[in-house]
């Protein structure tokens, strides 16, 4: 029983640790993959003036997996042609502060709402303001990500020489 209740408490305090791994490395990658839409945006609409949906369309696979489901939830609302809802866009992402989902709904939002010149210097605006929010998100991953896991294996160490 008792190498039962350590077996337990051992991985509780590594999926722990897992998880707050998994997040921070998580947004990470979602704001990076958001920089490379926004340049990915820059050039199709400057040079190519392909359409918004067609270029969400193209994306890549990699890309479209690490916005968590933005993508679909985004060309979706287009298809329907109901207004862009907040908590539809955002449906599947729950890490972004208030502040961070702020910014990327309106930055979806106003997406193919002006002429080709000053959506260009929207979406230049807001990928400046998404490379802060990289920044941030990276150096967060570079401080909590790594030490949750080393935590979570010392806590691991720690539960397994207290019950031994």
């Amino acid at each position: 029983m008792k190498i039962l209740l350590l077996i337990v408490l051992a991985s509780l305090c590594l999926f722990f640790g897992y998880k707050f791994y998994h997040k921070y490395k998580k947004r990470k990658c979602f704001f990076e993959a958001l920089v490379f839409l926004c340049q990915k945006f820059d050039v199709e609409i400057n040079f190519s003036r392909e359409r918004v949906q067609n270029i969400l369309l193209n994306l890549d696979e990699k890309t479209k997996q690490s916005l968590c489901g933005l993508v679909e939830n985004f060309l979706c609302c287009l298809e329907s042609q109901e207004s862009l809802d907040k908590q539809k866009l955002l449906k599947n992402i729950s890490f972004l502060s208030e502040d961070e989902s702020n910014r990327l709904f309106l930055f979806f939002k106003s997406l193919g709402r002006s002429d080709v010149e000053n959506q260009l210097k929207e979406i230049k605006n807001y990928e400046a303001k998404f490379n802060d929010f990289f920044a941030q998100a990276s150096n967060e991953y570079k401080k909590y990500g790594k030490l949750s896991l080393k935590l979570s294996f010392v806590a691991t160490l720690m539960v397994i020489v207290i019950f031994l």
